[in-house]
């Protein structure tokens, strides 16, 4: 084998070894020592030159770059996942016939559809989307996703918080969280705009909470301005703090009047 490629190889042992023993300062070390390693490689992308170890090269380079994604969903780092992951897929779409499919290849593929979702880049996650075989979206993974986001788009912020029940992925958990934080907060300010108060039963179903000290944790965290007594979450007094912004209808009326003037002289 090819010295670098053996000094590669072995440095990329001691990064799964950390990863094992959950050494992420050192992971995040060694996966740096390793990227700058990989430019020495002509066989990789962008150039894809067709070197005798090629096929070696780029089958390493990918399983880095797996690692890479998973480790920035350990470290909760959505900027590193997304270079990352902008790094890995190149050897998924431009590598057909030169190496064998990788099994992590549609977990991460719907992966970076979920992370997508909870950043609200919905555009982007159609995109992605198209670019996928059709064979593709019936696999679990992707299909977690596809139906995630319709979920999403209906307003079925139910089965959204119950899809955290059933991720296809364990790698799916960080995101899945970040979602339903983002549909909680989605629920509870619809509920603090349409009642003035819910029984502690009812706010904990609505919430998709377990339990009434989830609820109180919640609360406490996230709607202090809330208050519970007698059994009930009372949104009044958040209501109350909110400013009341007086709406200006004589000035409207004149300047709608004044531009319907201005449109009469230039047609």
């Amino acid at each position: 084998m090819d010295p670098k490629l053996t000094e590669v190889a072995q440095m990329f042992a001691r990064f799964k070894a950390a990863y094992s023993r959950n050494d992420l300062d050192a992971c995040v070390t060694l996966l740096s020592q390793l990227k700058v390693q990989l430019t020495k490689f002509p066989s990789l992308p962008p150039l894809f030159q067709q070197t005798p170890n090629a096929v070696e090269e780029l089958k390493l380079a990918r399983d880095i770059y797996e690692h890479a994604v998973v480790l920035s969903v350990k470290l909760e780092d959505q900027d590193a996942f997304e270079r990352d992951f902008c790094q890995l897929k190149p050897y998924y779409m431009d590598t057909c016939g030169i190496i064998p499919p990788s099994p992590e290849e549609y977990p991460i593929l719907g992966l970076n559809l979920l992370r997508l979702l909870v950043q609200n880049r919905i555009a982007e996650f159609h995109t992605e989307l198209e670019l996928l075989p059709v064979k593709a979206l019936e696999h679990p993974c992707i299909k977690h996703a596809v139906e995630l986001e319709q979920s999403f788009m209906e307003g079925a912020y139910n089965r959204v918080l119950s899809a955290r029940q059933a991720v296809p992925h364990e790698t799916y958990v960080y995101f899945m969280d970040l979602l339903a934080k983002t549909v909680r907060d989605e629920i509870a300010g619809c509920s603090e705009k349409g009642y003035d108060s819910l029984s502690i039963s009812d706010a904990k179903q609505m919430l998709m909470f377990t339990s009434d000290q989830e609820l109180q944790q919640y609360i406490t965290e996230e709607h202090p301005e809330w208050e519970i007594k007698n059994g009930s979450v009372f949104f009044q007094k958040a209501k109350e703090s909110l400013p009341c912004k007086e709406i200006p209808s004589l000035q409207l009326i004149n300047q709608t009047l004044s531009y319907a003037r201005e449109l009469e002289r230039i047609v």
